[in-house]
């Protein structure tokens, strides 16, 4: 199953995209039918992962035998909005895939064979998040180094802390996109990576969020990002030296996380500040990052 949020007669709601690309309205169906006795009508995924299991089955009961009585949307009508509506920090893995790491440390004139020893994490703060389709600012007076980089997401489904690598699995509700959008010299002025990632709209997610139960390996997944149609990234989850579990495993030592989290686990080779010469985003500039058994996630650079 792929959820989403969307807007619809100015009302936030939860959507089902099925494989034709049409959306079933969740929101509907759970307000026309109250056999499911939730007291709450989901309008976003982060609310839906709070309603837990029951509600899934739910759904996907009435999907099976009664789907014919909701109309289909056209995907293409609605105006789509962030899957996940956040009050805390998105999470992220910095520098996860060892031939980004190697182009990132030959463009900062460091050894290129020097890898981390543990998860590198930092975070981007709820202001960044922004929809699939939305236009994303240039920035052009605070940064000449606007970049992008494709990361696949996790979503947790309940709350957990010191969570085994073995249990990680058990903790995820489903997968999406994220465009890591970074301002390269704000990164490198500050001496750590939060200012250069936090600007407004460098988090764009979406368009859907994939169940965990249709994404039968998530380390082994294909990622591409194309810049106005030019490939620039292209690589596989199987390239991560931390692997989904590990990174759950070691996030949640000593802290808590909650339903609704969401983990970006790092970007692969092909980032714009290390191509020669640099190739970083300018206005105009669509971005289009894909992985597998999600979608593809869409922005424009404006001015």
């Amino acid at each position: 199953m792929k959820f989403l949020s969307f807007l619809l007669n100015n009302q936030t709601q939860l959507g089902l995209l099925s494989d034709s690309d049409k959306v079933i309205n969740l929101s509907r169906l759970f307000d026309e039918d109250k056999t499911h006795g939730f007291t709450q009508t989901p309008t976003n995924v982060s609310e839906l992962i709070k309603l837990g299991e029951r509600a899934l089955t739910f759904i996907q009961n009435k999907v099976a035998h009664d789907i014919d009585k909701y109309p289909l949307l056209e995907l293409s009508s609605l105006e789509i909005l962030p899957p996940l509506s956040l009050t805390k920090n998105v999470f992220c893995v910095g520098r996860n895939y060892r031939d980004h790491i190697i182009e990132g440390n030959i463009a900062r004139g460091v050894p290129a064979e020097t890898f981390p020893k543990a998860i590198e994490f930092f975070t981007k703060p709820p202001t960044t998040i922004t929809a699939h389709g939305a236009e994303i600012p240039r920035y052009a007076s605070l940064t000449d180094n606007l970049d992008y980089e494709a990361e696949l997401a996790i979503v947790i489904a309940k709350r957990g802390k010191n969570i085994p690598a073995e249990e990680a699995l058990d903790y995820v509700f489903g997968y999406t996109i994220i465009n890591d959008i970074t301002a390269r010299n704000l990164q490198q002025k500050h001496g750590q990576w939060f200012k250069g990632k936090g600007l407004d709209s460098t988090c764009p997610m979406g368009p859907v969020i994939t169940h965990s139960s249709a994404i039968v390996d998530a380390n082994n997944l294909n990622i591409t990002l194309k810049v106005n149609d030019e490939l620039r990234q292209e690589d596989s989850t199987s390239g991560m030296i931390f692997k989904i579990q590990d990174v759950i495993e070691q996030l949640s030592v000593g802290m808590t996380l909650e339903p609704g989290d969401i983990i970006a686990t790092g970007t692969p080779k092909g980032v714009g500040f290390a191509m020669k010469p640099p190739a970083c985003l300018e206005v105009g500039d669509v971005i289009e990052a894909t992985i597998e058994g999600i979608g593809t996630l869409r922005n424009t650079i404006v001015d």
